[in-house]
């Protein structure tokens, strides 16, 4: 919603907000509640109509019991915190939020029906209940879809003060560019006062530590985020809260620990201050051997459902260049050893020959060698590898336990060679075909966002991470961004 579409919106809403970006959270919000609620209602309408059509008499109770469940369908996933502000936009929560809020009612409705010995309930409860689920989960997608659409030209943003050092903000500004889809935007920035002149990238600085509060009322900002500064001790975070309560202005606070987040983390009190405890992450015992289990399964399926496609690709590049249709190259896997990934060949026969010319033309920092219009690509490897179709073979690899579905990126001898203590950090997990990586800017990443991904990945992962990652690359891949 721009600008100019404000002053409508307002009046729609019957109120006047002081910022801007009440208004769509208010009007997003109750999109949702209406959409939610239609979504019950076509799931009421469908059983009953279904069972009206088999020659079911239904009763006027049946009915009004019906209609009832319509209208404790969005109370239901109220409770469930499905309207939460931060629930919505991004990551699982607003799903988690919904399907906790349709399986209450459910389970709800079954207890007391069984309690109340009421037939007539069991109907709901098996169809018109699930239904609901159901078409609501689908609902919520796509108005994330729309939400994340309009984010990406600059609309729905949430304007954001950011407070701290030069680098972190200047880091921060970066990844809020690169995925716009969390709808924050960095509008301005407080700095130490020894450091009001540094140039943030058209970001401009509206103030030291002290001048927060000012600033905040000044821009009418949403949300101030605090990045990790010895300077913001506790005692001056608690007085940046109290100053920021009467507008309600969010407050974010980096921790000092990168990328270690989720379940990893809580908060217990321990001789009456709250500490942080982060726990280790698993590398070993049951949730690797789920991993392993379901990578190895998904893996055998694909292989067998794509076996024609995959002879169709190999016979192409056999019939469109010289050379084999796959490609074998070192990479080093899990805990530094090496293994021989399996690839379609995307380039000339001689690649590896006419590398040593073409070092001069890398186009990537750090290790890593990338050129983005490679001479050594043939016709037919740009539009594999603009795909990620090349990589399908490495299914072989999952297979043999060499690889993951999702980890990070498998790398060459000489990468390793050149890692720091904190890079190696990559190889205590098994490499992977996708990862944070692919979903986050493929090749167009540098090599610091690169590595810091991997490393997030390494600290954070998961099966359900693995299942969201999986879900993000077919929809990276299909676009074909950030390939080559």
């Amino acid at each position: 919603m721009r600008v100019g579409t404000e002053e409508s919106a307002v009046v729609l809403l019957g109120a006047v907000p002081r910022r801007a970006s009440s208004i769509w959270t208010r009007a997003y919000l109750r999109l949702l509640l209406g959409g939610d609620t239609v979504c019950a209602l076509l799931a009421c309408v469908c059983v009953l109509g279904v069972r009206l059509m088999a020659g079911v008499f239904i009763p006027l109770v049946e009915f009004m019991l019906g209609f009832g469940l319509v209208v404790a369908w969005p109370v239901a996933l109220m409770m469930g915190g499905a309207y939460r502000q931060r629930a919505n936009g991004e990551g699982t929560e607003e799903f988690k939020a919904v399907f906790n809020g349709g399986v209450g009612l459910m389970a709800t409705v079954a207890i007391m029906a069984y309690a109340t010995q009421t037939v007539i309930a069991r109907s709901f409860v098996m169809a018109m209940l699930p239904l609901a689920l159901l078409a609501t989960l689908y609902y919520r997608y796509q108005m994330r879809r729309r939400l994340h659409r309009k984010r990406a030209v600059g609309d729905y943003m949430r304007q954001v003060i950011a407070v701290g050092h030069r680098e972190s903000i200047l880091d921060l500004v970066m990844q809020f560019r690169r995925q716009p889809y969390h709808g924050m935007q960095v509008v301005g920035a407080c700095l130490p006062e020894s450091a009001m002149d540094v140039d943030l990238d058209g970001i401009p600085v509206l103030g030291s530590f002290g001048d927060v509060a000012e600033v905040v009322e000044r821009e009418q900002a949403d949300a101030v985020a605090v990045l990790a500064c010895p300077e913001l001790d506790g005692a001056a975070l608690r007085r940046l809260a109290w100053s920021l309560e009467t507008a309600r202005t969010d407050l974010f606070v980096a921790p000092a620990l990168m990328d270690v987040a989720g379940p990893r983390i809580s908060i217990r009190p321990v001789a009456g201050m709250p500490l942080l405890h982060v726990e280790h992450p698993e590398f070993d015992g049951t949730k690797q051997v789920v991993k392993t289990v379901f990578d190895r399964l998904v893996a055998m399926m694909a292989l067998l459902a794509l076996a024609l496609p995959l002879l169709a690709i190999a016979l192409v590049i056999r019939l469109t260049s010289h050379g084999p249709a796959l490609f074998h190259q070192t990479r080093v896997g899990k805990g530094g050893k090496d293994f021989r990934v399996v690839k379609f060949r995307t380039m000339v026969a001689d690649a590896e020959q006419l590398k040593d010319a073409l070092l001069d033309a890398n186009e990537f920092d750090g290790v890593l060698f990338k050129i983005r219009n490679d001479p050594r690509i043939t016709r037919v490897g740009a539009f594999l590898r603009k795909y990620s179709l090349d990589e399908l073979p490495q299914l072989l690899n999952v297979l043999r336990g060499e690889m993951s579905l999702v980890g990070p990126r498998p790398p060459l001898p000489e990468e390793v060679g050149k890692y720091g203590a904190d890079v190696r950090r990559r190889l205590v997990v098994k490499p992977g075909m996708t990862g944070l990586w692919q979903v986050s800017g493929r090749s167009n990443l540098t090599w610091e966002e690169s590595v810091r991904l991997d490393l997030r990945y390494v600290e954070n992962w998961s099966l359900i991470l693995d299942l969201q990652i999986l879900w993000k690359t077919w929809s990276v891949v299909t676009r074909g961004e950030g390939a080559y």
